[in-house]
């Protein structure tokens, strides 16, 4: 079961302003990554569910976090279906992201007080999340949608709380754009934990892009 209550996590989110998220077939290295984040001040981070036997490479990784890196909260992402999210619950996912809006998926997470990000590309889907208790809209893919779609969402529904994945890089003119058209914080994955870095082991380059990332966050937006 989750370790983090869900205003536990929904607060960490709104301080950090930044979901590093990534997936690797190897647990040992997924280690090194989530610890390279830590270790750069992310309290965040999101595993991807896209490879075979992902749950329970998740169960271990779980495990270390909690006994190794104190205040890491471990959630899970690209879930499409309600048995998924369960079996990743009940290993200690403290938050659940979906590409797209699943009920089904709300359901499970809303009886168990677990966060729960629904991916969404239109001002009708952000209005069903709601309804269905999602606290934050995944703007999914954001290379399509852009700060411009922000914007017009939040004319009409200024109460929203909206983070865009994928169209999200390290720099700053780009997070400025996106912080400044009203998004509470991002998702970043292979522009924050670049692929060469890993199949090179330098994972010290992921803590000091993560480093990076928060400072220029908190720059755009101080608390």
């Amino acid at each position: 079961m989750a370790y983090y209550s869900k205003y536990t996590v929904l607060n960490q989110l709104f301080t950090d302003r930044l979901v590093p998220l990534f997936y690797h077939s190897d647990v040992e290295v997924s280690k090194k990554i989530i610890a390279a984040c830590y270790h750069g001040g992310s309290r965040l981070l999101e595993f991807t569910n896209r490879g075979d036997f992902a749950v329970e490479q998740f169960s271990e990784l779980s495990k270390y976090v909690l006994n190794e890196l104190p205040g890491m909260i471990l959630g899970v992402g690209s879930l499409t279906d309600a048995a998924s999210a369960s079996a990743y619950i009940m290993r200690g996912a403290n938050f659940i992201v979906t590409p797209t809006l699943k009920k089904d998926i709300a359901k499970v997470c809303n009886r168990r007080k677990i966060p729960w990000m629904a991916g969404c590309g239109s001002l009708t889907e952000i209005n069903k999340a709601e309804e269905y208790g999602a606290d934050i809209i995944k703007l999914f893919p954001g290379t399509t949608l852009g700060p411009s779609f922000v914007k017009a969402i939040l004319g009409p529904q200024p109460w929203s709380c909206l983070m865009p994945t994928g169209g999200v890089s390290t720099d700053k003119e780009n997070l400025n754009l996106w912080f400044e058209s009203g998004v509470v914080c991002v998702g970043l994955g292979s522009k924050l934990i670049v692929d060469q870095w890993v199949r090179d082991k330098e994972f010290q380059k992921i803590t000091e892009a993560v480093q990076k990332t928060l400072a220029t966050i908190r720059e755009i937006q101080p608390q």
